[in-house]
């Protein structure tokens, strides 16, 4: 009897070993800045304000530096000065761990750095990335990346022309993370910025993996103009291109804020306008990229996904509602032999939609829109989206 009720004991044990958990998912974002660069925000308040927010990481990717050594900032209203009010603010909240000295005609601070930062800020559920803005002007057009996870400079882009800057800029970043045995990911950031990178760019580039499909700040030109095409149009000429013509694989989106304004509402760029959730064993720098690696991740401006599940034959997306909000899901591919664009494939109302692949698509993506305007979006109409990943079919 003994030796039975150990069996079957045994055997329950097995059967719970081999029950699928479901990952949980973290909510990030990987394009922010402070003082070290452009941003109005002290580094431990910018961490404190995504904290504070719900975040689960946050990478602050401020231009060409990391955050390092020993930096100090003075009290004024130039660019890369603190402002008399935000010290104040930071001395009051933060107090003796503030340095801060006097300095002919006023005052300095010095900045935090990522490690005084972590050290402050990181728990079991919230993390911080390290990384930053690799940026350079190529031809007298700024190109942007953001390179995630690694802690030792990446030179900023140089070549020729812009195809060929991107290109080194993916190569040294996947060079670093062979040379130090850790997961990194760059992504490009807001392509339509001053017009400066094409979606034929994007295209050609077919290292080009990952790039912002909604950036928050309201002068990177996210919608294109009568000249050029808006970043999702962009998303789905480059998604076609490759699978149909250029042997390529496909494009990851993300949503970022892009923060640079920490002190007054409805500024230029604000926390909290576009991020991504990432579905990872556990909350860790390698995890989140490894997980980004395989595309297990979706961009949003507000509406949260329950769960997204791609098979061999079909795409589902569940949301996670909230009452008094409506939801439409649609599915958007472009069709092998068709036009080098996206179309809607399906428009499905409700919380739970299914897509069926016909075995004509290139690949298929979704977009779920709410009827909820965005608080303080990129423009005072957006409405609350989630964007998918796109599944391949050829």
């Amino acid at each position: 009897m003994r030796g039975l009720f150990l069996l079957s004991l045994t055997a329950a044990l097995g059967l719970l070993l081999f029950v699928p958990v479901p990952l949980p998912w973290w909510k990030g974002n990987t394009h922010t800045h402070t003082l070290w660069s452009d941003g109005d925000g002290a580094p431990e308040f910018v961490a404190d304000a995504y904290k504070t927010r719900g975040y689960h990481f946050l990478m602050i990717s401020d231009h060409n530096v990391q955050l390092a050594g020993e930096r100090w900032v003075k009290t004024g209203r130039k660019k890369g000065e603190i402002s008399e009010e935000h010290l104040d603010q930071l001395i009051a909240r933060y107090g003796e761990a503030v340095d801060v000295r006097p300095v002919a005609g006023g005052r300095e601070m010095r900045l935090k750095t990522f490690e005084d930062i972590r050290a402050r800020f990181q728990d079991r559920s919230f993390i911080l990335i390290q990384g930053e803005e690799l940026s350079a002007s190529i031809n007298k057009l700024p190109l942007h990346h953001n390179s995630m996870n690694h802690e030792h400079p990446i030179e900023p882009a140089v070549g020729t022309s812009m195809r060929e800057a991107m290109a080194y800029t993916v190569e040294a970043v996947e060079a670093a993370s062979k040379k130090y045995w850790k997961p990194m990911l760059v992504h490009l950031n807001h392509p339509n910025f001053h017009w400066a990178v094409t979606p034929d760019d994007v295209a050609h580039v077919l290292g080009e993996r990952y790039f912002e499909i909604y950036n928050g700040h309201r002068g990177v030109r996210n919608y294109g103009d009568a000249q050029h095409l808006g970043t999702e149009a962009l998303w789905d000429y480059v998604l076609a291109l490759r699978l149909s013509k250029l042997g390529g694989d496909v494009l990851y989106g993300l949503a970022t804020d892009d923060a640079h304004n920490y002190h007054k509402p409805n500024q230029v760029s604000l926390p909290g306008r576009g991020w991504i959730w990432v579905r990872a064993a556990a909350l860790t720098a390698n995890e989140i990229v490894r997980a980004m690696k395989a595309g297990d991740f979706y961009a949003s401006s507000g509406v949260r996904l329950r769960d997204v599940i791609a098979t061999s034959g079909s795409l589902h997306v569940r949301v996670a509602a909230e009452p008094g909000v409506r939801y439409e899901t649609r599915f958007i591919g472009a069709i092998q032999g068709g036009p080098l664009e996206g179309v809607t494939l399906a428009t499905v109302p409700g919380t739970s939609a299914d897509y069926v692949f016909t075995g004509a698509e290139l690949y298929v993506r979704a977009v779920v829109v709410s009827d909820r305007r965005h608080p303080d979006g990129y423009e005072p109409n957006d409405l609350e989206s989630a964007w998918t990943q796109p599944v391949r079919l050829r």
